[in-house]
């Protein structure tokens, strides 16, 4: 496919990588996959590492591969102490990065949009690439302004390195933004065992073997309670997001967060 989106993925050989290498070389998806970066299995195919059809050979870095190889996006799912350095990397090779890594925070952010400005090329950053976690959210925000109060519970597996996840701080902060002018405040005297407050939102974070990624959203009001949840049973879940957003980095030059931007 001659215009195909060039795709790159940084971290081919974990969890989520695979998942997408695994998307990518679908052929309906009009993308083809022109690299992959994994330093734990270097110098081996994908099909070699990862048991999938494909002859391109995985790096040891995101920079050796773009240095010799043209690319229209770059998709991290990195550790969250490599993906920012991967950021840089793709920017600077006009390849938009599409991260899924989470803890990007606001001094990230600021970067990014000035890496944006001096290449000319965008980005796109998600907390969470499953659709129906993005419907979550908005359903939320409209449920915030009819509760009184609220609380999230988030549990993952046992693997992930940050706690609150990327998508509870997310919800909390729209949640927040729903409630503007709201008489609930931030509690005078936290309990540590209340969880963590964002904003007068309190957060729980749950992590165990078995989990992959779930939220609860917690209402409650006079005599009643709401409760909207959404589970990831399988990393699949997530990859319809991933999909949709190297559709929409094509000739961005923008940074977006949050796959609710593009929906």
């Amino acid at each position: 496919m001659s215009d195909a989106i060039r795709v790159v993925v940084s971290g081919a050989g974990g969890r989520m990588g695979r998942e997408v290498v695994h998307a990518v070389l679908e052929p309906t998806h009009e993308m083809t996959l022109v690299g992959a970066a994994d330093p734990a299995f270097a110098g081996r195919t994908v099909s070699e590492a990862l048991g999938i059809d494909c002859p391109v050979v995985i790096a040891s870095d995101l920079s050796s591969v773009l240095r010799s190889t043209p690319a229209d996006a770059v998709v991290v799912f990195t550790i969250p102490s490599a993906a920012m350095e991967n950021i840089r990397v793709a920017m600077a090779a006009k390849a938009v990065p599409v991260v899924g890594t989470t803890g990007i925070g606001e001094q990230d952010l600021v970067e990014i949009r000035e890496l944006a400005a001096q290449h000319g090329v965008g980005a796109i950053i998600a907390p969470n690439f499953a659709i129906g976690a993005v419907l979550m959210m908005k359903l939320a925000c409209q449920a915030a302004k009819y509760f009184p109060a609220v609380e999230i519970i988030e549990l993952h597996h046992d693997k992930k390195l940050d706690a609150p996840s990327g998508t509870a701080i997310l919800t909390a902060k729209l949640l927040a933004d729903s409630r503007e002018g709201s008489s609930v405040s931030p509690a005078e005297h936290p309990a540590p065992s209340r969880g963590e407050d964002f904003g007068g939102i309190r957060v729980h974070s749950v992590r165990l073997p078995g989990l992959v990624a779930h939220q609860e959203i917690i209402f409650g009001g006079l005599g009643q309670t709401l409760t909207l949840r959404h589970d990831s049973l399988e990393r699949k879940s997530f990859m319809p997001g991933v999909l949709l957003a190297i559709k929409k980095s094509r000739g961005l030059k923008k940074v977006i967060w949050g796959l609710e931007n593009i929906i």
